[in-house]
């Protein structure tokens, strides 16, 4: 009895169910479970993780806890003699008007009576069912309710889980993103400190923000979880009473039950923006020094890496995509956020067109697979559904062009594709496919358009695809981009990969 004085209730329950330990073992960590508990965890987890810290057990098969299992013996005997001091003494159990036992339960008030009470005005042309069984039905009602709340809780836990993963990831990606940044701003000369040390501030501002949202809604989500794990234990804790006292609180504990909470939904939008930070920044910081630096390309279509399937590697100036198996044989660790195709490999432009004219040309070497084209902003990000696309297709050695709506196209060329041009005409419904370095037409799709259409690419698991710069024609400090001639720039294409 001395020995469990320094301790609460809470301390010897077990994390996962919430009940005194049974058979606890221990892990590395320091934390304890019951043996049936933690199987089951590590069998739905699929890893040998601490449900309570996650950190890997490094104690295989783990220990059993002798003390904690002895001190669960006592606190399990000291209810125990509890329990039957309460029956002797009565203190329980007795009708406060006609100091009788309570036998019943009357299903109209929903409250023990005794014998006498059955036959008192208050109670007449009521219904009554024996204490015990009473007790069962509720139980099992309650318990019901109380398995919905457990559901509800390994979901919260579940996007607890993404939510740490993408605050984690828009860490990495704010140091990567900074990285590149300063790389470029080292080319520049001393006048270009101001500028860079400004862009360089308005990611972390960015940085800031996103990473406050995701902080507010972790801690948010955290609240919740104690919300419901409180909640969960209080009704527990309820259930373990005797009949009687069960019965009497049982107005209480249904009200515990009936917690209903909004579900959490994946935070769209939430990653760093690389596209706005990365995305032509030569030329933008060129469009603000006029006259001062010269040799500046602008390509017109940016690759987005929040949409890139993550077998993608894209390079330094999103304009270049890989496969990743290619170089390193291994997955990368990315958020699964809403943006990205994770069944689809492919990776989108950064901007979506729904007006006007629109050009760009994709090197695509003597690569053996690939794809180009464009597909509505409607089209699924997750899962194999898919959506509207239009796009020319190379695949052991032949040249295909295909729509959703339409059937695959054999298409018959003279030679193989270096670079292949892509031109929306979104108003007009076209979208036409040529060889910029023949000047010849391949392939012209004809479509009324309704939705944003996105630039697309999907290597086929080959090597590199690059969108290709265009010229800049500079006249009185005004510019304008020209896609006809751009292979001078073709050798740079890799450097950045």
């Amino acid at each position: 009895m001395a020995a469990r004085l320094s301790f609460s209730d809470a301390d010897f329950y077990c994390p996962v169910c919430h009940d005194v330990f049974k058979d606890p073992v221990a892990l590395s960590c320091s934390h304890s479970f019951c043996k049936a508990c933690l199987r089951v965890w590590w069998i739905e987890s699929k890893i040998t993780d601490c449900p309570v810290c996650r950190k890997m057990n490094a104690l295989y098969p783990p220990p059993c806890n002798l003390n904690l299992m002895n001190l669960c013996d006592i606190l399990t005997l000291e209810r125990e003699q509890q329990a039957a001091k309460r029956l002797r003494t009565g203190c329980e159990g007795i009708c406060s008007l006609h100091a009788e036992e309570l036998k019943v339960l009357c299903l109209e008030c929903q409250e023990p009576v005794c014998v006498v009470c059955l036959h008192s005005e208050k109670h007449t042309s009521h219904s009554f069912r024996p204490i015990d069984e009473a007790a069962m039905t509720h139980k099992k009602d309650v318990q019901k309710s109380l398995t919905r709340l457990k559901e509800q809780l390994v979901v919260f836990q579940r996007f607890r889980e993404n939510y740490d993963e993408t605050a984690g990831h828009i860490r990495t990606q704010t140091q990567d993103t900074e990285m590149l940044m300063r790389k470029r701003f080292r080319a520049f000369h001393q006048f270009l400190e101001e500028e860079e040390e400004a862009s360089i501030k308005a990611l972390m501002d960015e940085e800031r923000q996103k990473s406050q949202m995701m902080k507010e809604k972790i801690e948010g989500l955290n609240r919740e979880i104690s919300t419901l794990s409180d909640r969960i234990r209080d009704i527990v804790e309820d259930l373990r009473a005797e009949p009687i006292s069960f019965l009497q609180n049982y107005k209480t504990t249904k009200e515990r039950v009936q917690l209903t909470l909004q579900e959490p939904q994946p935070v769209s939008g939430a990653l760093i923006d690389q596209v706005k930070h990365l995305g032509n920044l030569s030329f933008r910081v060129w469009n603000k020094m006029k006259g001062k630096i010269k040799d500046i390309s602008y390509t017109p279509v940016i690759l987005d890496p929040n949409t890139a399937h993550p077998e993608y590697i894209l390079s330094d100036n999103l304009t270049s995509v890989t496969f990743r198996k290619q170089q390193l044989g291994m997955p990368q660790e990315l958020p699964d956020n809403p943006e990205r195709f994770d069944k689809f490999e492919y990776v989108l432009g950064s901007e979506g067109f729904n007006s006007g004219t629109h050009s760009w040309d994709v090197k695509v070497r003597d690569n053996i697979n690939w794809i180009v084209g464009v597909l509505a902003d409607s089209h699924q990000r997750k899962g194999d559904r898919g959506g509207q696309f239009w796009r020319i297709r190379f695949y052991n050695g032949k040249y295909t062009a295909r729509s959703s709506s339409g059937s695959t196209t054999d298409l018959s060329l003279e030679q193989n594709l270096q670079t292949i041009r892509v031109q929306l005409d979104w108003d007009e419904g076209k979208l036409s496919f040529s060889d910029p370095d023949t000047d010849t037409h391949i392939h012209t799709f004809t479509h009324t358009f309704t939705d944003t259409l996105f630039p697309y690419i999907d290597t086929g698991h080959t090597v590199l695809l690059t969108i290709l710069p265009g010229k800049i024609n500079v006249t009185l400090g005004q510019c304008s981009y020209d896609d006809d001639d751009n292979d001078d720039d073709d050798d740079n294409d890799d450097d950045d990969l």
